[in-house]
């Protein structure tokens, strides 16, 4: 997507130019209207002040002149409103935003961060501090390539996310994506998922199915929290690894396939193969290029903009949309976030449930703290 921005009577367009490139956008600013734009085949989204619209002469010259520069879809900002508003129409096409100016500094970053967010619309990947936008030139370098890719983090810290980042980076960005999570798929099904099967292959296999492998030829495979595998399993897919084939179960021939391979752990696979648990060949196999998230806690300048993108995704009503108070604010950057992401995603989701008004105050922020009587080794249920 390319993004092409109005700056004329826009005051805060610098502002927002800037935290757009926090979310990886590509974006053009225009200080006067053209007739044509040269997207080189992305697709091409405006964004104009509502000054802007005025001056021009209203909404229908505004769709006018965007159909001209060859925008499928379009964005005006109204600056300095009294209330954060969010209205979609013409079936998604058009979204106008309402921003207000505040005085607290940290609150009016969240509302510019909001923008930003409906903007994107999810389509992007946040990297505001420092680690996260390093981690992702290394990204953009690796996904030149055709290596396998290993990514290690703590769990919640966006290795997924970055898997799909790299994935969109690459050559094979219109070819499929496809994960599976190996720690969440028993282990008898898992290598029929994998690989494939023929029909009465074993019980219940009523029908052939071709296995992920073959689903994602062409493309990029993603085999999550692999390290979950057993050692048995992970012989087999170093074999495919190696051969770029695969033999569904109850089959004898092999098929080929073309898939580069990104695998994600959140444990210490040195030690897990010291201890016998994780095969050495299969670990420099899928281990070309390593790359490693960090915990949220590491990159604390993207806690606030991770807010705003998961505030968007959750809420839903855009009539009574919240923004959150600067002290609110403050709670979450004060927070050690040892669930990372994922945590910070269960408390935006409660704060969006407690709000009392369409500002997110500081007591909405509610963050599981266990009570010093709470210990984690006694049964939850006790026995009599």
């Amino acid at each position: 997507m390319l993004y092409s921005l109005h700056v004329s009577e826009f005051k805060f367009a610098g502002k927002l130019s800037q935290i757009l490139q926090n979310y990886q956008c590509s974006i053009v600013e225009h200080s006067e209207v053209k007739e044509t734009w040269d997207a080189q085949g992305q697709k091409v989204k405006a964004i104009l002040s509502a000054t802007f619209e005025q001056k021009l002469g209203g909404l229908k010259a505004v769709v006018e002149m965007v159909k001209k520069r060859g925008a499928k879809s379009i964005v005006i900002v109204e600056e300095a409103a009294e209330a954060f508003r969010v209205e979609r129409s013409m079936n998604g096409a058009l979204l106008r935003v309402s921003m207000p100016v505040v005085a607290d500094d940290m609150a009016q970053s969240f509302i510019f961060a909001l923008v930003a967010s409906f903007i994107t619309d999810g389509d992007s990947t946040i990297a505001a501090d420092p680690v996260s936008v390093d981690l992702l030139k290394l990204g953009d370098r690796v996904a030149k390539a055709q290596v396998n890719v290993f990514v290690n983090g703590p769990t919640g810290s966006g290795k997924e996310v970055l898997a799909q980042y790299i994935h969109k980076k690459s050559s094979r960005a219109e070819k499929p994506f496809v994960a599976i999570n190996c720690a969440a798929i028993p282990e008898n099904m898992l290598e029929a998922l994998l690989f494939g099967h023929k029909k009465g292959a074993f019980t219940g296999a009523s029908t052939s199915s071709d296995g992920i492998f073959q689903a994602a030829d062409g493309g990029t495979l993603l085999l999550d929290e692999v390290s979950e595998m057993s050692m048995p399993l992970q012989a087999k897919l170093l074999r495919v690894l190696q051969e770029r084939s695969v033999v569904p179960l109850g089959a004898s021939a092999p098929i080929p396939v073309d898939v580069r391979t990104l695998a994600t752990s959140n444990r210490n696979i040195p030690m897990e193969i010291r201890r016998g648990r994780f095969r050495e060949d299969l670990y420099f196999r899928l281990n070309v290029f390593p790359l490693a998230t960090k915990a949220l806690n590491e990159r604390s300048q993207d806690i606030i903009p991770i807010a705003a993108e998961l505030l968007v995704r959750h809420q839903s009503d855009l009539e009574n949309f919240p923004t959150i108070s600067g002290p609110a604010l403050q709670r979450l950057l004060e927070y050690s976030w040892p669930g990372n992401v994922r945590e910070l995603e269960n408390v935006i989701q409660r704060a969006t449930v407690l709000r009392n008004s369409n500002i997110i105050e500081f007591e909405d922020i509610m963050i599981d703290t266990p009570s010093p009587e709470y210990h984690l080794d006694e049964p939850l249920v006790s026995h009599v």
